[in-house]
């Protein structure tokens, strides 16, 4: 070491005697006393050209009047083990300088730092019990990242100057068939009458011994769904209709859509939902068909997969079809009024916001903004389909989804610097790019290294109701769901003109525990740093307050969560 580069060290004898020395042994002839120390108790480092505390102190035990020269008439027990300390330390620091750590060296130290005043609301699924059993992480980085708010808030001033709400244009429906021309050949213009869901009849060309979902995508793809299709295997052949010669199967659509959005409660109200006997989801819980399979996308890093026919999709919603087509070639109207209420639904929580394909298949776009959105399909189809959103804060939502799809390095730490990461990364694309095209941007969002776009509801709800009347939505709050589950499953029963319940149904169904409710692990991680929290709110601060005014809501401005 040299003198007042590297560290200096205050060496703690007997209380009788002190003496300081200098990081090169001892307070040098002509060199001044090291400014670093200023005469406090401590070791500081120098790293990246930042004095840092190494949190540890030093003592040496000298005998009588024994001075700093005499250190080599220590017996040689104690010269060792002073050597191998420094040894150690001396290992600690070329670790950190070589790994380019950004966090503090992990040494126990004897100093301690105040808590930061502020505490952040309760997370998802946790109450004021939960906070007690969190293991909180210090609070050194969380003070040094208040240092820097300024320089962020900076980057959130820019992006706010820059939002501007616009109109997108609407494609015509003949561009949308241009295409998807296979999807607009097969579902029809019309539906049968006398059903609630969206089905029709189509003609079944295959023989008795034809694997009706020998070729479905789904099953292909992934060994999970293999079990739910050996069930519409074993029911299929119980389920055809027959004129005139010929084999026909009942086709439908959902008639409502859970949109989104992710780690809000969709989950939680699906599972509630599926238990009223008029209600028939798909096959699988979240078959992201409009928004990722329709282009052969299973997980967009690995690549574009054969995309998935519009048939697969249908397949999923066979079971439903089946118990409709029993009630259209029922003897009896009641048992023929008891199936075809049948109201069929499907949550995919990324059907709201997810249009990350387009960059790959629509090449006519204005200005970065995709000339097509998923609802424009849906549309096309189902112009008075019903949609039901959930949402949540934000910023909350961001945590739970860091907390969720991390897999590793999880803490406070590491939000920090992703939150901070993706807002330059925001930024950047709004110096150049509309708002819209930024939000639907797929090079951006990959790069994020949070999904922080999720939580820009305005911009999607906007979107979507340049194309549905907003009669045709059901705009939830998690935080509401969660303090009242009975009155929430109410309202979604009257919008769906769903019929009453049973009272142990109704129990069953309200009573049961919250579905997909964070995990014990994650909980244990705590929450995020309040400087991390308020600068989230700053930036969703401006969507937040518009998504209030065109729902006519302040509680979805998240003012008071």
């Amino acid at each position: 070491m040299r003198h007042c580069i590297n560290c200096c060290i205050q060496l703690l004898p007997n209380n009788e005697h002190k003496q300081q020395v200098g990081c090169g042994g001892g307070p040098l002839h002509g060199h001044p006393e090291c400014p670093a120390c200023k005469g406090e108790n401590k070791i500081v480092l120098r790293v990246d050209g930042k004095q840092m505390n190494l949190l540890a102190v030093l003592e040496v035990r000298a005998e009588g009047n024994e001075n700093w020269g005499r250190f080599l008439r220590f017996k040689k027990g104690k010269r060792c083990s002073l050597v191998f300390g420094l040894m150690i330390m001396t290992l600690v620091m070329a670790s950190y300088i070589l790994s380019g750590a950004h966090q503090e060296l992990l040494i126990s130290s004897p100093f301690h730092y105040g808590a930061f005043p502020s505490n952040p609301s309760l997370m998802d699924g946790e109450n004021p019990s939960d906070t007690k059993e969190h293991h909180h992480q210090p609070s050194v980085n969380n003070i040094s990242y208040v240092k820097d708010y300024p320089s962020i808030k900076l980057i959130i001033n820019s992006i706010t100057a820059r939002i501007e709400f616009t109109t997108r244009q609407l494609p015509d429906r003949e561009d949308l068939k241009k295409q998807e021309l296979h999807m607009f050949s097969v579902i029809p213009n019309k539906f049968l009458p006398n059903s609630k869901s969206p089905c029709w009849y189509e003609e079944f060309t295959g023989r008795n011994t034809t694997d009706p979902y020998l070729t479905n995508s789904y099953v292909l793809y992934s060994k999970r769904f293999r079990s739910t299709f050996d069930a519409l295997r074993k029911a299929f052949w119980g389920h055809l209709s027959h004129a005139s010669g010929k084999h026909f199967r009942l086709r439908c659509l959902p008639r409502f859509y859970i949109i989104g959005q992710p780690k809000c409660g969709t989950t939680d109200l699906y599972d509630r939902l599926r238990l009223h006997p008029e209600v028939k989801f798909s096959a699988i819980k979240e078959p992201h068909w409009w928004t990722r399979k329709r282009f052969g996308i299973v997980r967009l890093r690995d690549g574009l997969r054969d995309r998935y026919p519009v048939e697969d999709y249908l397949d999923l919603f066979d079971l439903a079809a089946h118990q409709i087509h029993q009630g259209l070639q029922a003897g009896s109207a009641k048992e023929e009024s008891r199936m075809t209420r049948i109201l069929i639904g499907e949550a995919s929580a990324s059907t709201m916001w997810d249009n990350n394909a387009w960059t790959f298949f629509y090449d006519n776009s204005t200005d970065g903004e995709p000339p097509f959105l998923t609802q424009d399909f849906i549309h096309a189809f189902q112009p008075d389909a019903k949609l039901i959103v959930m949402l949540r804060d934000p910023v909350e939502r961001l945590y739970s989804d860091y907390l969720y799809f991390a897999s590793s390095n999880k803490s406070a730490d590491d939000f920090h610097e992703k939150v901070t990461e993706a807002l330059q990364l925001f930024e950047n694309c709004m110096l150049d790019y509309s708002l819209r095209a930024c939000v639907y941007n797929n090079t951006l969002n990959n790069a994020m290294p949070v999904r922080l776009q999720v939580g820009l509801y305005a911009v999607y709800l906007l979107d979507w109701l340049a194309v549905f009347n907003k009669e045709q939505f059901l705009i939830l709050r998690l935080e509401d769901h969660a303090s009242n589950v009975k009155y929430t499953m109410h309202r979604v029963f009257q919008f769906l003109n769903l019929g009453p319940l049973g009272e142990k149904q109704e129990t069953l169904m309200t009573k049961s525990p919250a579905s997909n409710a964070r995990r014990p692990e994650d909980r244990n991680l705590g929450p995020m740093w309040p400087v991390t929290q308020r600068i989230l709110q700053d930036f969703y601060g401006p969507f937040n307050t518009r998504l209030a005014q065109v729902l006519a809501d302040e509680a979805f401005a998240w003012r008071k969560t």
